[in-house]
């Protein structure tokens, strides 16, 4: 008798599809935090402090940091970090909607995909690398694209987008070194980094959190402290489990376009010729370092 979980494929998709429009959503919401009366900092203090709040009373009663050491939950609480998520929120100063997807979660897969090549040995499929240069074709129109636009400060958005991808990258790395756990995820994330800043957000770093409108804030909070690192965190797990990995990161190749589309949609953001060809160029990629992943 087989001892294996058994699998829900309609479960699977609709997780994996809930994931994909949680993402996608996550980077105009995002964008348009940055656009208000709130700082980065506030948005960091959100994020860390809100899902802190609901994931103590898990870690607490599961107590991952004993099957760690200080070494693996310095690393992963750094590659979560302030650092990181400061950067992703600053970039959206700077640059589109759009480009977040494109630029984060589009050259993930090829960051990923080089750090393994170099550091884990791991192979390299020939169509990977077709895929790698597809996505460095498409980051490249989405530039051009930007300066076609007037968008004269989307590079520097764009390169701290890339900063933020080589971080969680990083992550993703370490996390499959390791065995990371959910619990051991929450414990770094969330309590561990809550306890670094949101000290030091409060007592020294500037904050526009009083001028803000409460529709905003209310959207920030579960934005950036509930449903992308809670919710979404649950729901990639249960993707992955009924559907497998490689499944699972197909559909998140969809995010840019998504993101894309509601930016435009919700913002009033705009993409030119050249930057909806770079989306599907960059899409194209995505799927080819996915599809052709080495086991």
């Amino acid at each position: 008798m087989s001892t294996e979980p058994s699998r829900n494929p309609v479960l699977g998709y609709t997780a994996a599809i809930t994931i994909t429009f949680i993402w996608a959503t996550w980077l105009v919401a995002s964008r348009a935090g940055a656009q208000s009366a709130l700082t980065v900092y506030d948005l960091a203090a959100l994020r860390y402090g809100v899902s802190s709040i609901v994931a103590l009373p898990i870690v607490l009663y599961y107590k991952p940091w004993r099957s760690m050491s200080w070494q693996r939950m310095a690393g992963l609480s750094f590659l979560l970090g302030p650092v990181y998520i400061l950067c992703v929120f600053l970039a959206f100063e700077f640059a589109p909607a759009a480009h977040g997807g494109i630029f984060m979660n589009g050259a993930l897969p090829a960051i990923t995909l080089f750090v393994s090549w170099k550091l884990l040995k791991q192979r390299v499929h020939g169509f990977q690398i077709v895929g790698v240069l597809l996505i460095i074709a498409g980051a490249t129109l989405a530039v051009v694209d930007a300066a076609e636009l007037s968008l004269k400060d989307a590079w520097i958005g764009d390169g701290l987008f890339l900063i933020a991808a080589v971080f969680f990258s990083g992550y993703m790395i370490a996390a499959r070194l390791w065995n990371v756990t959910t619990t051991q995820i929450l414990f770094c994330s969330s309590i561990i980094n809550a306890i670094l800043f949101v000290p030091l957000w409060y007592w020294l770093l500037p904050t526009g959190i009083y001028d803000v409108t409460r529709p905003q804030l209310l959207l920030q909070t579960l934005y950036q402290g509930l449903i992308p690192g809670l919710i979404g965190l649950l729901l990639v797990a249960l993707a992955t489990r009924h559907l497998g990995p490689s499944t699972t990161a197909a559909f998140m190749a969809a995010v840019p376009a998504l993101g894309s589309v509601l930016g435009v949609i919700i913002l009033n953001e705009m993409l030119g010729g050249l930057g909806w060809l770079s989306v599907l160029v960059l899409t194209l990629g995505i799927l080819l370092v996915v599809k052709f992943a080495i086991k």
